[in-house]
């Protein structure tokens, strides 16, 4: 059996776009099955350049995301201190353990200071972490032992900045 391949250079666009909230568009409708959401998310891909795609073994098509494809919205804190594990579940069901493998970031605006934190969750793909969660983290987090007023959080070993307080 022949395995047929999406062709090399042809771009298309599926009319999909996620939202910065996370909310996944089709021809600007939400698409309001969570399961086709899931089903979808779990052919996207990332490329080099920073373009969406999703990709099954017979077609490959681009779509637009705002800021990242998923939004991490709940976390569940085991033990402290650097022997600490954050796990985050993100709007798609899936779980990701912040660590090397899945490191923490945050952005901040160049104008306001308001933070855009991030966790990686897959091959390049990141969740954002939604506010809530984000004061959650703000309200664990450690003065580094090392660097005054620079604050973050322990998971599996590794310290993940989230901010600075200045004076």
């Amino acid at each position: 059996m022949e395995s047929k391949k999406p062709a090399a250079g042809k771009e298309e666009y599926y009319g999909i776009k996620i939202l910065k909230n996370g909310t996944w568009l089709y021809n600007g409708t939400p698409i309001a099955r969570h399961n086709m959401v899931k089903l979808f998310s779990s052919v996207l891909r990332k490329d080099a350049a920073g373009g969406y795609w999703l990709v099954t073994p017979y077609e490959k098509g681009r779509i637009e995301v705002e800021d990242a494809p998923f939004m991490a919205v709940e976390l569940k804190i085991q033990g402290s201190g650097k022997s600490q594990v954050l796990e985050f579940r993100t709007n798609i069901d899936d779980w990701a353990t912040a660590g090397p493998s899945n490191p923490l970031r945050v952005g901040f605006d160049a104008q306001t200071g308001e933070p855009s934190p991030y966790i990686m969750v897959r091959d390049g793909i990141e969740a954002r972490i939604a506010r809530p969660v984000y004061y959650e983290l703000a309200s664990i987090a450690a003065e580094h032992e090392r660097e005054k007023g620079l604050y973050g959080v322990w998971s599996q070993g590794q310290f993940f900045s989230i901010g600075r307080i200045t004076a």
